[in-house]
């Protein structure tokens, strides 16, 4: 299983995003500045990565405070959340993982500052963990919505690389070929930082999953080909109505696929949910560099002086979304009932859940 973050001799331990498919490189980040920086240049990226690699910040930044006084402590760890919260502001998971970090301080810190630094690198292996399994739990439940032969269209990556392992979207598709059916996978490029090409294809590779590489602006095409049978894209935050956040290009899929006839899915784990949010316009969409549009492999491909927008997502509303893949299950419309179900049925089988309802203040707002 490729292995995004890991943690060894007391340093985070990074598949760096940023240099594949060409060079497998292993990043070590020793303090929490070092993983908040990796965290905002995507050197680690996918929704539930960031929430793991957010708590595994907050595990170092509680390392490098030297003293023992539990409210100089605390006081700490507030300033290392607020850095890694001002990293990235679509994916909710990072906002969930530092909120459980600091509950998970906050109950140890009774025992002392040294329990609170273990607890809190338990927290962060622990999360590691669950999203695995959660992952496979999904990739069961989506396996079921994909026939056998299905021609299966995808966009950025929801794979191995943005999860702690396996993956959301991907993982819906592994759990199909592992369950002996036949598939073929239509990789969207992803412009303009190129996730599918760089980042899905090569996973899919690895695996021996069949793939096409496309460019973004001919799913159309293939669509309207009969060439695509069903559609399935992760989430980097879902809103209370069930209207998705996700890479730029999601909508127009989501679109195309209903003008299509085409079930469009999201595979997504419930901490990606922020029933604190009524629906998709007030999810904050994080606007990226200009130079991610401008310029290719370090090359300009657009003159100098231009205006460039570059929004990393956009947002599908949910009439648009045929089902949600959760670790619960799959959830179909009215989407806020079955949400709302979802997530209560979690919070009764023990799973710590913190309020969502901190994410950034107000950033772009979804278009």
């Amino acid at each position: 299983m490729i292995e995004t973050i890991t943690y060894a001799d007391g340093a985070v331990r990074l598949l760096d995003q940023t240099r594949l498919p060409t060079e497998v490189v292993v990043h070590d980040c020793r303090t929490a500045a070092e993983l908040a920086e990796a965290i905002r240049t995507m050197r680690v990226r996918g929704a539930p990565a960031l929430g793991i690699a957010a708590a595994y910040a907050l595990a170092l930044g509680a390392r490098e405070y030297p003293g023992e006084d539990p409210a100089a402590f605390r006081a700490h760890l507030e300033r290392v959340a607020a850095e890694v919260r001002a990293t990235r502001p679509t994916a909710v998971n990072l906002f969930w993982a530092v909120a459980r970090a600091l509950a998970v301080a906050d109950a140890a810190l009774p025992q002392g500052v040294a329990a609170a630094r273990e607890a809190l690198l338990q927290l962060a292996h622990r999360l590691r963990e669950e999203d695995v399994a959660i992952n496979r739990q999904m990739g069961a439940h989506g396996a079921a919505l994909v026939p056998d032969g299905a021609r299966v269209l995808t966009h950025c990556n929801a794979g191995a690389l943005a999860t702690g392992g396996y993956g959301t979207a991907l993982g819906v598709i592994r759990g199909a070929v592992e369950a002996g059916k036949r598939l073929h996978v239509y990789v969207d490029e992803t412009r303009p930082f190129l996730q599918g090409a760089r980042l899905t294809a090569w996973e899919l590779h690895a695996d021996g999953i069949p793939l096409t590489l496309i460019t973004d602006n001919m799913a159309g095409y293939f669509m309207a080909q009969g060439k695509v049978d069903l559609v399935i894209v992760g989430a980097d935050r879902i809103a209370a109505n069930g209207d998705v956040a996700n890479k730029i290009g999601t909508y127009s899929l989501a679109v195309l696929a209903q003008a299509h006839g085409i079930p469009f899915y999201v595979a997504a784990p419930l901490s990606t949910v922020d029933l604190g949010l009524p629906d998709g316009a007030a999810i904050p969409i994080e606007e990226r560099a200009p130079t991610e549009v401008t310029h290719l492999a370090g090359q300009r491909i657009a003159p100098e002086g231009i205006a460039v927008a570059n929004p990393a997502f956009d947002v599908t509303p949910a009439r648009y979304v045929t089902a949600i893949i959760t670790e619960r299950g799959i959830l179909r419309p009215p989407y806020e009932a079955a949400l709302r179900t979802a997530l209560a049925t979690a919070d009764d089988s023990g799973v710590e859940r913190p309020a969502s309802e901190e994410p950034p203040a107000s950033g772009a707002r979804a278009r």
